[in-house]
C-alpha cells in the first residue's frame, strides 16, 4: 500500500499522523484529569495508569507491527526510544513552569516508586539479552515476566497512594492533589467512552506512522535504530509532550509528572509484545550491542529523575531543577551519537 506512494506523499502521510495523535494527546489530558477525580484515583496514579497507558498506544501499534514484519531493531528502539525523549518532556515541561522546580512541586510518593519499577524493567531486556538464549513459543520468557512486573508494580503504586509509610515534607511551593470534580460512578463511564475512542484514532495513527518508517529504512537505506529511535519514538510521544505541558498549564502537577513515568513504564510493555510479535526466535537474539544503547540512556534519565524527585531541589538554575538540565544534556548527547552513528 504505502509502497507505491512517493517520497511526498510518505512524509505527508506521517506529518498528518503525527497531527492526529496530537490532537488526541490534547483532549486525553483533561479526561485523564476528570478520570483521576471522578475515580478517586488522584492524579499520579491515573497518570501512570490511564495516561501512560493511552498515549504509549499508538508507540504499540508502531512496536508491534514492525515486529510482525521483521524488523526487530526498529520495534525494539521505538519503545525503548520512547522512553528517554518522553523523560526529557519532562524537563521542558519544568522549563515551562516558572514557580519553582516542578520535581519539588509535584511531590508524590507514588512517582518515586514508578520509577523504581521502570529501573527494574528495563533491566529485564538487558539480562533476556546477555543470558542464556532460551525461548517458549519462540518468546523469551523474560518478555513473559516484564507485564507480570508492570501489573505488581501498578498494584503496588496504588497502594503506596493509599496507605504511604511516609511523605514529603509540604513546602509553599507544594501543589496538592484536591480534586476538582466530587466523585462519580455514571459520569466516570462516559468519560472512559470517550478516552477509548480518542485511543482508537491514536492506533490507527500509530499503524501508519509504523509502515511509514519500514519504507523510508527501504528507500534511504537508514538504519533501524536511526528511526526507531529518533524518528517513530519522537512522533508517538508527543501525546506525552502535549498531555504534559497542557497538566501543567491546568496544575494537575502530579499528573504531569505520573503521566510521563507511568508513560515510561507502559512503554517496556512494547518489548513484550514485539517479542511475541517477532516469529523468528526471540528478539533479543535478534538484536546487536548497538540496539542497546537507548536502553541505557533511558536507565540513567530514569536514574537522574528518581534523584531529581527524592532531593526535592526548590529552586535551581532559572528555577528549572538541576535534574532536568541533566537529562536535557544527556538526551541531546544521546541524540548526536545516535547521528553521528547513522
Amino acid at each position: 500500500m504505502f509502497e507505491t506512494l512517493g517520497l511526498p506523499a510518505l512524509i505527508g502521510l506521517f506529518v498528518a499522523a503525527g497531527a492526529v495523535i496530537f490532537v488526541a494527546g490534547i483532549r486525553m489530558t483533561g479526561l485523564a484529569d476528570r478520570l483521576a477525580d471522578r475515580t478517586g484515583l488522584g492524579e499520579a496514579v491515573a497518570g501512570a495508569v490511564l495516561l501512560g497507558a493511552a498515549t504509549s498506544f499508538s508507540g504499540s501499534i508502531v512496536s508491534l507491527t514492525a515486529a510482525l514484519d521483521g524488523h526487530a531493531a526498529l520495534a525494539f528502539s521505538n519503545g525503548i526510544g520512547g522512553i528517554a525523549v518522553q523523560t526529557a518532556f519532562l524537563a521542558l515541561a519544568d522549563l515551562v513552569y516558572r514557580r519553582a522546580n516542578l520535581e519539588h512541586a509535584a511531590a508524590e510518593l507514588a512517582n518515586l516508586f514508578q520509577c523504581v519499577t521502570l529501573f527494574i524493567l528495563l533491566m529485564l531486556p538487558l539480562l533476556a539479552h546477555t543470558a542464556p538464549e532460551v525461548a517458549i513459543w519462540g518468546v523469551h520468557p523474560l518478555s513473559l515476566a516484564i507485564p507480570v512486573v508492570y501489573a505488581i508494580g501498578v498494584r503496588a503504586t496504588g497502594q503506596v497512594r493509599s496507605a504511604p509509610m511516609w511523605r514529603p515534607v509540604g513546602t509553599r511551593e507544594t501543589r496538592t492533589d484536591a480534586p476538582d470534580e466530587a466523585r462519580s460512578r455514571s459520569g466516570s463511564v462516559a468519560l472512559l467512552v470517550q478516552f477509548a475512542v480518542v485511543m482508537l484514532f491514536m492506533g490507527v495513527a500509530g499503524w501508519v506512522i509504523a509502515k511509514i518508517a519500514e519504507s523510508l529504512i527501504l528507500r534511504l537505506d537508514l538504519s533501524q535504530s536511526l528511526v526507531g529511535a529518533l524518528m517513530t519514538a519522537v512522533v508517538t510521544s508527543l501525546p506525552e509532550l502535549v498531555t504534559t505541558l497542557a497538566a501543567v498549564r491546568r496544575r494537575a502537577l502530579q499528573l504531569a509528572v505520573g503521566g510521563i513515568i507511568g508513560g515510561n513504564t507502559f512503554d517496556t510493555l512494547f518489548l513484550t509484545i514485539s517479542d511475541i510479535g517477532y516469529r523468528d526466535g526471540p528478539i533479543y537474539a535478534a538484536l546487536g550491542p548497538g540496539d542497546f544503547f537507548w536502553l541505557v540512556i533511558g536507565a540513567l534519565m530514569t536514574a537522574v529523575l528518581l534523584a531529581g524527585l527524592i532531593l526535592r531541589e526548590r529552586n535551581g538554575p532559572a528555577r528549572m531543577g538541576l535534574e532536568s538540565v541533566l537529562l536535557l544534556v544527556i538526551y541531546a548527547a544521546a541524540v548526536a551519537v545516535q547521528v553521528w552513528r547513522g
